[in-house]
């Protein structure tokens, strides 16, 4: 059995020799107004959206290299020759470490004694207490505060 295809309907009113005016934005500086045939904007926009995928296409090709000089990396006889490949691809020669610390906190809570008198001062602790990095290469993902005790 032989697949048909819809035939494209061209509309009445299509015309690809219609002067255009439409507006042209050049990032954040002022947008100026140009014109043209509706033809030579239809190969514009073919054109541009050609470029897109051979971008991507690029972009998923170094994301492959990166895999693979970050996997060779620390065995490699050769790593100057990644470190040429990397830079030269715009490549960042970094590797995620999970980690996890035990950190000891002790402080003082000041309490009023009239206001706060059935104040649960564990739940205090374990509520408002956090911990995050100064350091943005270190991402804090859990935190977990345990064994709260009044000295």
């Amino acid at each position: 059995m032989e697949e048909t295809t819809p035939a494209v309907t061209v509309p009445d009113t299509y015309n690809a020799n219609l002067l255009v005016t439409y507006k042209v934005i050049h990032g954040y500086s002022d947008a100026t107004y140009e014109t043209d045939k509706v033809a030579s904007i239809e190969w514009s926009l073919h054109n541009g959206r050609q470029s897109q995928k051979q971008a991507n296409m690029y972009a998923s090709k170094i994301d492959t290299v990166k895999d693979i000089i970050t996997e060779a990396y620390a065995d490699s006889d050769d790593q100057e020759t990644l470190r040429a490949i990397a830079e030269a691809l715009g490549i960042e020669l970094t590797r995620d470490v999970e980690w996890s610390a035990t950190i000891e906190v002790s402080g003082t809570i000041q309490l009023d004694l009239l206001a706060d008198s059935d104040t649960d001062v564990e739940q205090e602790i374990y509520d408002n207490l956090y911990v995050e990095s100064q350091n943005g290469n270190i991402e804090v993902g859990d935190v977990e505060v345990t064994n709260v005790r009044e000295n």
